[in-house]
């Protein structure tokens, strides 16, 4: 028989940013594990619920018994199980019997090779698990594999067994229908009990009539919304209408709205106001307390401005909200004013007067202080300026690189990490520097996550790819690299960040020719500063100049083009991609409109032709003994289909190389269909490796023209099957 199950376990509150997970796991983990014992179908209904005390899960049409199955039991080698006379020894028999058979189920017996071996097996019938013991299963395994970010250890009622589990549970509650089945975990008898809202339950302990009444009965008698779901898009539409009804939006952030999601079971959006002069302080600050400290939605008007109101989501009905309101708007007033006091502190010194503190900040144990790191960073921003716009912008990338991590050494950015760089560029404002400089020194974290926005001018950008490649060379030079799902200083979004950038700027800057400047500027003596008798910090700190190996150099090269690979996915297909970045085109931001251009190509009639003989002329040549020269001697070409095919690359070369230096990739690739048929016919009629040296040579250096004319975009080799 098939009823509907529902399994809850109430904790003390579950940790806020885990919940989501949490509850989608548990969900997941106990239906997978009925599936995967036949209780319940594939495509079985599972609703998961989680709420910060709880977490559930309804699953549908659960039977009580998962059918009887049809195995084939491996017994043992035949050799053990039968005599001489083909009689069942002594050890097959007590096999036999642990499965119910006896020597009559013998002539029964299938043999099959078990590796290299002639071994017995039996067919047998396995009776169904019954749901009690399936469901203690499968409650074990979800217990076990939950994605636990910490794990608490607790005594039991009885003061004598330990357990381990993310919170203390209380109650389990496990129904089939209406009756309840009889598991236990974490010390815990299943029952039919569990408990509603704090405060506001009309009834508690709440008694669960089936598995089927629970979220009504959570909702009508405990005023509890077990869903995440529902209590989120609840939230959501409470956030919109109050907001609208001030005339005001409140800030879009999916984060805070899982993490108040987890925190309330009974969500109630109330508006709370505070004093307009807090608004005198830059906006992230306010925002960043506002969520980061107390879970509030702030409010912005029609010009996207910081408004003096904002929402938060209460877990209380109160008949008066106006304590509840109050209450937040005193703890918001401390918090705010805090953040004023730290804006004004900060200002009333320069961030220049700051820099000789950075010369105290380890940066790296093996590579000094986040000062020493400054003078490289700014060394090579100078640099990328002098590449990208002359003196000016050296200038001003130098400024900028000199100022920008100065604000980590204020109150503020110790407060809030995350304002390093925002907070740079207001002070920095405030002192009257050039507007370039400032937003450079916010910009230069940019991007800080995948789809953030690039820095928005020049000096930003010279800054950003200074300091992302610094700190890629350097790290890489100390084998700090990315292991598996490690990567404890952020490297993969550095470079993806030198990628986005190059590549979305549409800067002429070569990445190999860059990389090896940066790597002579940390190595150059004369840019790092002078010390007495060295510096000590929690041991030495070293203070350069350092060598970067050939080998980290290399390592770090294909580590670029690793992560510039896996951006690219979307727009080729693998085959394409590879063709392309197996030439290491320098110029990123030539890269994807190579990448359009052999994606037009491959769709030619032409293509896989062409492909497969681009592949078979790198073969040969790879093979070639001797030299293969670069000149095509005309008067020994003695076959009219070598002739045809040399004719053929005078015609198109000119082509091609004018379409390749204006830039259309496109065009310089279509044009290569015309080759199809001389290069089929070469192939078909002339044997380049004869006996005579002369003529063997000359036809390499005609397919060595071919390669060279072929590949010029991409390894087109790379497309053939």
């Amino acid at each position: 028989m098939s009823k509907n199950l529902l399994v809850e376990l109430l904790v003390e509150e579950l940790p806020p940013k885990s919940l989501k997970q949490l509850g989608a796991s548990f969900a997941q983990l106990l239906a997978d594990s009925l599936k995967a014992q036949g209780l319940i179908a594939p495509d079985a209904a599972i609703t998961p619920y989680a709420t910060p005390r709880r977490l559930a899960v309804h699953i549908a049409n659960v039977a009580t018994q998962a059918a009887d199955q049809a195995v084939t039991q491996k017994l043992m080698p035949v050799k053990v199980g039968l005599d001489a006379a083909g009689q069942a020894t002594p050890p097959l028999l007590k096999k036999l019997a642990s499965f119910g058979a006896d020597a009559s189920a013998v002539p029964q017996l299938k043999r099959a090779l078990d590796g290299k071996t002639e071994t017995l097996f039996l067919d047998v019938v396995v009776q169904g698990t019954l749901l009690t013991d399936g469901l203690q299963k499968a409650l074990q395994d979800a217990i076990s594999q939950l994605p636990i970010p910490k794990v608490m250890t607790y005594q039991l009622a009885d003061g004598w067994q330990s357990v381990h589990f993310v919170r203390p549970a209380h109650s389990l509650v496990a129904l089939h229908g209406a009756d309840i089945v009889p598991v236990n975990i974490l010390g815990l008898q299943a029952g039919r009990e569990t408990q509603g809202h704090r405060f506001e339950a009309k009834v508690n302990p709440i008694v669960l009539h089936n598995a089927d009444s629970y979220a009504q009965q959570l909702q009508t008698e405990g005023a509890v919304l077990a869903g995440f779901a529902e209590r989120r898009a609840e939230i959501a539409h409470q956030l919109a209408a109050a907001a609208a009804h001030e005339h005001l939006t409140p800030i879009d952030d999916e984060a805070l709205l899982d993490e108040v999601t987890a925190l309330v079971e009974r969500p109630n959006v109330l508006v709370g106001t505070f004093d307009a002069e807090f608004l005198q302080v830059p906006q992230e600050c306010l925002i960043l307390t506002m969520k980061a400290n107390q879970k509030y939605f702030p409010l912005f008007n029609a010009q996207g401005k910081l408004a003096n109101k904002f929402l938060l989501v209460s877990n209380i009905c109160p008949a008066d909200p106006a304590q509840v309101i109050a209450g937040n708007e005193r703890v918001v007033r401390s918090r705010l004013a805090d953040a004023k006091f730290f804006f004004d502190q900060d200002r009333k010194k320069t961030l220049a007067s700051r820099l000789p503190e950075l010369d105290k900040v380890v940066y790296h144990n093996k590579l000094g202080t986040q000062g020493l790191r400054m003078n490289y960073v700014r060394e090579i921003a100078k640099m990328i300026g002098e590449m990208l716009g002359g003196d000016e912008l050296a200038n001003q990338a130098y400024e900028a690189a000199t100022l920008a991590k100065a604000d980590l050494l204020t109150d503020m950015v110790g407060e809030f990490p995350e304002l390093q760089g925002i907070m740079g560029r207001y002070y920095a404002q405030h002192e009257g520097l050039n507007g370039e400089v400032a937003f450079a020194i916010e910009d230069h974290y940019k991007p800080r996550f995948a789809g953030d926005e690039l820095p928005g001018n020049s000096v930003g950008i010279c800054l950003a790819l200074a300091d992302k490649l610094e700190t890629l060379i350097n790290m890489f030079g100390i084998g700090e690299v990315p292991t598996g799902d490690k990567d404890p200083f952020a490297l993969r979004r550095h470079a993806l960040g030198v990628i986005r950038i190059l590549i979305e700027k549409d800067l002429a800057l070569e990445l190999n020719k860059i990389i090896q400047q940066i790597v002579r500027i940390i190595e150059d003596k004369d840019i790092l500063p002078k010390f007495d008798g060295g510096q000590t910090f929690n041991g030495t700190i070293p203070h350069g100049p350092r060598k970067i190996s050939v080998e980290s150099y290399k390592q770090l090269i294909t580590f670029i083009y690793e992560r510039l690979a896996s951006t690219l996915r979307d727009q080729g297909t693998a085959q394409e991609v590879d063709a392309v970045l197996s030439l290491n085109p320098q110029h990123l931001s030539d890269i994807p409109k190579r990448l359009a251009a052999v994606r037009v190509f491959a769709a030619l009639p032409e293509a896989v032709s062409l492909a497969a003989a681009n592949k078979r002329v790198g073969n040969i040549l790879k093979k070639s003994e001797s030299t293969v020269s670069d000149t095509v001697d005309t008067g020994l070409l003695q076959e009219a289909d070598e002739e045809a095919l040399y004719q053929a690359l005078q015609d198109i070369q000119p082509k091609t190389e004018k379409a390749f230096a204006a830039g259309d990739y496109t065009a310089s690739l279509q044009l290569l269909a015309t080759l199809k048929t001389p290069v089929d016919t070469f192939f078909d009629h002339v044997m380049v490796n004869v006996d005579d040296e002369k003529l063997r040579n000359n036809r390499l250096a005609l397919l060595a023209q071919l390669h060279r004319i072929m590949n010029r975009i991409a390894d087109l080799s790379k497309l053939a099957t």
